[in-house]
C-alpha cells in the first residue's frame, strides 16, 4: 500500500508540449508592437507578433476540461528575406512570395489555417526544459487536421483591441505589451475620447 508522499519542492513540473512533428492549428494572432531589447551593447527595437497553434491530437486535462495543448512562437514583423517570419511563412506555403505579397501580406490570414509544425526541446540557462516550435510546412499529403477547438482570436491596435483580455493575461505579458509605443499610444488616444466630446456641431 502506498503513502501521501511530501517533497520538499513547492514547484510543480508543468507539461510541455512533446517533441517531433505535430498536426496543428493557428488560433490565436497578437500583435505585440514595438518592444526593446539588446544585441552586444547596443539597443535595438522590434514590431513582434505572437502566433499561438493548437495540436488537437495532443488533448490534456486542463481544470477537468479537456482541450488540446497549444505553443506560441514570437516574430518580429517582417518579411525581409532573412526574416523567421518568412522562413516559416514559406515552409508553411510551400512557395516563396512574390513581390505583390511581400508589399501587402495580412498574417491574419493566417487564423484557422492547418499546418505541420516541428517542436524541438531546449534547455534554459536556469536548467528547465522547454518546447520550441523548430519549423512549420504545409500539410502532408493524405493527413487531416480536426475541426478547430479553441476560439479564433486577433489582439491589435485597430479594431481588434481588447482591454479586458490584456488584464487577464500574464504578468510578463501585460509589460510586454504596456511597454510598446502602440499601447501608449492608443492608451492616449482614448483620453482623448474622453476629453472631447463624440456630439460636438462641428
Amino acid at each position: 500500500m502506498k503513502g501521501i508522499l511530501a517533497s520538499g519542492s513547492t514547484e510543480t513540473k508543468r507539461e510541455i508540449v512533446p517533441s517531433g512533428t505535430h498536426i496543428a492549428r493557428c488560433y490565436s494572432m497578437i500583435h505585440i508592437g514595438t518592444v526593446e531589447w539588446e544585441y552586444q551593447g547596443e539597443t535595438k527595437y522590434s514590431n513582434k507578433i505572437r502566433v499561438t497553434f493548437e495540436l488537437p491530437f495532443e488533448i490534456r486535462d486542463f481544470g477537468g476540461e479537456e482541450k488540446p495543448m497549444v505553443i506560441s512562437k514570437e516574430y518580429t514583423l517582417s518579411l525581409h528575406e532573412k526574416s523567421n517570419l518568412r522562413r516559416d511563412l514559406e515552409g508553411w506555403r510551400g512557395k516563396s512570395f512574390n513581390s505583390q505579397e511581400l508589399s501587402k501580406f495580412d498574417i491574419t490570414n493566417l487564423i484557422s489555417k492547418e499546418c505541420n509544425i516541428s517542436i524541438i526541446h531546449k534547455t534554459s540557462k536556469s536548467g528547465n526544459e522547454f518546447a520550441q516550435i523548430g519549423s512549420i510546412s504545409g500539410m502532408s499529403k493524405g493527413s487531416n487536421c480536426p475541426d478547430q477547438i479553441n476560439k479564433s482570436f486577433i489582439f491589435n491596435y485597430e479594431d481588434n483591441f481588447n482591454e479586458e483580455w490584456l488584464e487577464e493575461q500574464p504578468e510578463w505579458i501585460k509589460d510586454q505589451i504596456k511597454g510598446t509605443e502602440q499601447y501608449k499610444n492608443k492608451m492616449n488616444q482614448q483620453k482623448f475620447k474622453e476629453i472631447v466630446p463624440n456630439d460636438m456641431p462641428f
